[in-house]
């Protein structure tokens, strides 16, 4: 048998040695990036992801790493997966869903659902984090979108929900100003899964035509990866960046600048 090849973490800048990182949609896109890099900060992560079996195969990849399963609308899946978790230093609300269409078509049934998902759980997983994020005067970490700081066409729901967050984050970061750090990652377009998935959705026929336009509304002139946005998710859990609380930051190639 082949052993796994288990990613090490190094020394140096923005450091996280012995952290425990929780990561909610941690098995793919954004996600797994994040727990990539948190691993080689030095961090310890757990990997929680609806998809147990692609959560476990990344973990298996990563030195100390571990899955658990958890579906992060459901009180009782986060409150199980929570009770094996007895420290905890960072948490990444990263888990989220998309949806196409402006208000008229829109459907109540797929309005409810994406806030379930982008904004129900960060409520829920965070609540359930506190008592462990307060012991250990953590940070928390939520993923966001440019599309809660600007209107994006066609993304009625998803902005709605985007907007949650961020203010979600302003609010904790009041009422909890020195007993941890909350910040929220306002991502433009990043080249996942997720896109993909939009494309062949949305666009089957144009995909080229499209993904051009997806890179244009980037003034840099690319799409992001998720290793961008998990290099900032390193930078904001770390040591150097105590003093950043209740802040949105956009990681977009200009497009909120424009």
């Amino acid at each position: 048998m082949i052993p796994v090849k288990r990613l090490q973490y190094m020394s140096g800048s923005f450091y996280l040695e012995n952290k425990i990182a929780l990561v909610t949609g941690g098995a793919s896109g954004i996600g797994a990036a994040t727990s990539r890099e948190l691993t080689r900060a030095g961090a310890k992560v757990i990997i929680a992801d609806v998809n147990f079996a692609a959560a476990e195969s990344l973990a298996a990849e990563l030195a100390g790493a571990r899955a658990v399963k958890m579906d992060v609308t459901d009180s009782a899946s986060i409150a199980l997966a929570f009770s094996s978790i007895p420290q905890l230093d960072i948490l990444v609300n990263n888990a989220g869903i998309g949806l196409v269409g402006d208000i008229s078509r829109t459907s109540e049934e797929d309005f409810d659902r994406v806030m379930q998902v982008n904004v129900n759980s960060v409520f829920l997983v965070t609540k359930e984090a506190l008592p462990l994020i307060l012991a250990s005067r953590g940070s928390i970490v939520n993923i966001g979108s440019v599309a809660g700081s600007v209107g994006v066409k066609q993304r009625f729901a998803y902005c709605a929900s985007k907007g949650a967050v961020q203010a979600m984050t302003r609010q904790i970061a009041v009422d909890y100003p020195k007993e941890l750090r909350i910040n929220c990652i306002a991502p433009g377009t990043v080249q996942t899964p997720f896109v993909e998935g939009y494309l062949e959705k949305y666009h089957a026929n144009e995909k080229d035509k499209v993904r051009a336009e997806l890179v244009a509304r980037q003034p840099i002139g690319r799409l992001g990866t998720p290793e961008d946005v998990a290099s900032l998710v390193r930078f904001l859990c770390s040591k150097e960046a105590e003093f950043i609380n209740g802040a949105v930051v956009p990681i977009d190639g200009g497009w909120t600048a424009a």
